[in-house]
């Protein structure tokens, strides 16, 4: 499935005489896709987010002409068999059953038969894990991974009996992130609409507030101050959430809500980053004053992370969250599901399926 310009959902194409991948770095892989699985960040590609940003990446000289994006395959998780590997991959072979990653958005994406991915974006799956399943986790669970733990510096040594508060809980990253956080003996609170509640119980929050049920705010500030917030709704919760931290003891808000593929969009790529650079600054500082840690996260894809979310997941300490399983004809469903927003865990693509 290929797009050969941005806009909505018609713009989805699906082609036959795509060209077989090729190996172009010697650690590359080329992986068959078993399956695969939408994140929000296809929506948003598909739609032109990002587009300056993740082309400045694609073409740093801007050697080649204009649009050469496309066609462009989107989908970032796979789970899938190596095909072939270049000469510096050591760690995979040809015929290796059970990898899973997550390719980084400035790559052809996941919604194909091949990707191409670098061996240190890919690590054996979990063994208990389907392809289907399997290929729920690697996107969303290292967006979690690098909130939580590489920028929210919480690690499983550190957790034990913290309070950490879960906004937009029942969305991929949020299932993951209860999980994660749960397994290192964090205390939860949870964040989500009434009818996920029962999930997010089943997957260990202890506390969970139904944001309709009356003013968010009001309802938080009813417990106990938190040690950490992890933020996947943005917007004006970011006023008032950083009043529910513990001021003055390393307590941290982290938000993936960020301006800055949108600022590097509307500004250009230099007074894009420098606008987000004087934000991220100022926020920071702001809240520096007061007493907590203001911070932002983003995806960032990694090997050696994966296999340690592998090991949770075979320790049976994380399970994957799947909302439906569309077949590869069926895309632009699977698309305008994930666009009608309440998810309950993830959409998940299965390729190999051949209807």
């Amino acid at each position: 499935w290929v797009i050969d310009r941005y806009g909505r959902n018609d713009v989805l194409r699906f082609t036959r005489d795509m060209m077989f991948p090729i190996i172009h770095f010697p650690n590359e892989v080329i992986i068959k896709v078993h399956a695969a699985s939408l994140n929000p960040i296809d929506l948003s590609m598909r739609s032109g987010y990002g587009a300056a940003a993740l082309n400045m990446k694609r073409d740093p000289l801007k050697l080649k002409s204009s649009e050469a994006e496309f066609p462009l395959t989107l989908g970032r998780d796979v789970s899938g068999v190596v095909m072939e590997c270049g000469l510096s991959v050591s760690y995979f072979k040809p015929g290796d059953e059970v990898v899973w990653a997550a390719i980084p958005p400035w790559k052809q994406g996941t919604l194909s038969e091949f990707v191409v991915a670098s061996g240190n974006e890919v690590s054996f799956k979990p063994k208990c894990l389907s392809h289907i399943e399997a290929a729920s986790l690697p996107y969303v669970g290292l967006t979690a991974w690098s909130a939580v733990k590489q920028v929210g510096g919480l690690n499983r040594s550190n957790c034990s009996g913290k309070r950490v508060l879960i906004l937009g809980a029942s969305g991929g990253v949020g299932t993951f992130a209860v999980q994660l956080v749960k397994a290192w003996g964090a205390h939860v609170t949870a964040v989500c609409s009434h009818d996920a509640s029962t999930l997010m119980k089943k997957l260990g929050a202890d506390d969970v507030v139904d944001y309709k049920a009356g003013n968010l705010e009001e309802q938080l500030k009813t417990l106990p101050l938190f040690d950490f917030i992890l933020d996947n709704v943005g917007g004006s919760t970011e006023k008032w959430a950083l009043d529910l931290l513990k001021k003055w003891s390393g307590a941290t808000y982290v938000t993936l809500v960020t301006p800055f593929l949108i600022n590097m969009d509307k500004l250009g790529v230099a007074d894009g980053m420098l606008q987000t650079g004087v934000t991220v600054g100022s926020k920071t500082l702001k809240h520096l004053l007061k007493g907590v840690h203001y911070r932002w996260a983003f995806f960032a894809p990694s090997g050696p992370s994966l296999d340690e979310i592998a090991e949770l997941v075979d320790a049976g300490k994380i399970q994957p969250v799947i909302d439906e399983v569309f077949t590869f004809s069926e895309v632009p469903k699977a698309f305008q599901k994930l666009e009608g927003g309440h998810a309950r865990g993830k959409t998940v693509i299965n390729v190999i399926s051949k209807k």
